[in-house]
């Protein structure tokens, strides 16, 4: 299958909602509209750092998206960090994610970034087995402190 990647477009907005929902689900994430059109909105937000690329089949439809942005770390400066990745699973095993990975490392390498990163649940094994491909492993492990509300 032709897959061609590029930025998300006003045009995208319809499918990338669904995908999104899915990916939602998929991580049982409940996604109200709102959540929805806040993603979007930050996507299309030049104050904001999170971008999307969009996965399309040749004729032109969206199967997959990347999530990603500039993260500055103090010790090592600026990198790209991938906050979500998903393809419809209709689409999967097509090499959507195998072109996704492609055009992120090409604007990885246009903005300056010495790499990329990337969190999934451990027990996402078919997306490790796609990740082991592109990227190795790290050391560190991820914690989450919960903030009392206001």
């Amino acid at each position: 299958m032709i897959i061609h990647v590029s930025a998300a477009e006003p045009r995208d907005q319809h499918v990338w909602r669904r995908l999104f929902a899915a990916y939602g689900k998929f991580y049982e994430v409940e996604l109200g509209e709102a959540e929805i059109d806040r993603a979007w909105a930050w996507i299309h937000d030049p104050a904001r750092a999170a971008r999307c690329l969009i996965a399309r089949t040749a004729d032109g439809t969206p199967v997959g998206f990347a999530h990603y942005r500039a993260e500055d770390s103090p010790l090592s400066g600026t990198r790209g960090f991938l906050d979500d990745l998903f393809v419809d699973p209709a689409h999967r095993g097509g090499g959507a994610v195998d072109a996704l990975f492609a055009e992120l490392r090409r604007v990885a390498a246009a903005e300056g970034w010495p790499n990329v990163r990337w969190r999934t649940a451990e027990n996402n094994y078919r997306a490790r087995g796609v990740y082991d491909r592109h990227g190795a492993k790290t050391v560190f492990l991820t914690y989450s402190m919960d903030t009392p509300p206001q």
